[in-house]
């Protein structure tokens, strides 16, 4: 990974944001009034968000550039960020490696992820924690246990004159990260029974139904490859006859599947969609659940 100065990040983000979203009023047929706007990029006029109202005030790159101007004043210099675009802004924010935790032994490691949603849908904006595992280039935010840590932003535009209330929701997030780590070892020190694990995760197919056991074969086969490659990565070894396995290595091969090897529609196979998307997956979700029973 390369590091960045807070200028580089700034740069960074102003570059790939290097448009405006303006608001134009919407018409019906022929020519007919009705009291919707729509929202434009001003570089490919491609429409985003949803029809709004004449008092609505879009968000501009300005108030990203607030936000992760926020971040760098509770995580410092070292700072990386990644962005995307898709009926709004996304903005991944990864902290200095002084934040790195180690799993187990020095090659499963975690490190956090800050990712800001700020869409175009009436929605306050959202930044929440994740975790980016290095073994498995596994990026996961967390939904649907209380590992999740988010906050809302409740300002949509002129962020810049709420600095103090940004800085603080980061203060907040930074400090959440000791209390994931912790639940991310939990998961690691409990066993759990694999292909029991898995059985809980996806329902069984229909009995006769050649299609649905197809896939259920092939899903579960690609889920233990990377499963097993992801344990003699790790150093540690096969899985004995029990199929005993962490409740962190089963929750990441189900995660990873999602993220890495599922199919998706053409248009949404861009990194940050399929992060976003397998964050949002019920069975990954389920896998969280899951993973951090007690």
């Amino acid at each position: 990974m390369i590091f960045m100065t807070t200028n580089e990040v700034f740069e960074k983000v102003k570059s790939d944001f290097n448009f405006d979203v303006e608001k134009f009023p919407l018409s019906g047929p022929d020519g007919m009034k009705t009291s919707f706007y729509g929202l434009f990029r001003s570089d490919t006029s491609e429409c985003v968000g949803k029809a709004v109202s004449q008092r609505y005030e879009a968000h501009q790159t300005d108030d990203v550039l607030a936000i992760t101007e926020a971040a760098s004043k509770v995580f410092g210099e070292g700072m990386t960020v990644r962005t995307h675009f898709r009926d709004g802004h996304f903005v991944s924010i990864a902290p200095p490696s002084s934040y790195r935790r180690e799993i187990f032994g020095t090659s499963d490691n975690v490190f956090p992820r800050c990712v800001v949603r700020a869409g175009y849908d009436g929605r306050a904006f959202k930044t929440s924690l994740g975790f980016f595992r290095d073994l498995c280039k596994n990026l996961h935010i967390p939904s649907a246990t209380n590992i999740a840590h988010s906050v809302n932003i409740r300002h949509s535009s002129k962020l810049r004159t709420f600095m103090n209330e940004l800085i603080a929701d980061f203060q907040l997030l930074g400090d959440s990260w000791e209390s994931m780590t912790k639940q991310i070892k939990f998961m690691q020190n409990r066993d759990v029974q694999i292909a029991s694990f898995l059985n809980q995760v996806y329902d069984s197919p229909e009995e006769g139904n050649k299609r649905a056991e197809t896939i259920h074969k092939n899903r579960t086969e690609s889920i233990l490859r990377r499963l097993i490659n992801e344990r003699q990565k790790s150093g540690r070894g096969q899985i004995d006859d029990s199929g005993t396995v962490s409740a962190w290595e089963a929750f990441n091969a189900v995660q990873g599947f999602v993220q890495h090897d599922s199919s998706r529609k053409q248009n949404f196979r861009n990194e940050m969609d399929r992060i976003l998307l397998a964050s949002r997956d019920a069975h990954v979700q389920r896998a969280e659940r899951l993973a951090l029973a007690v």
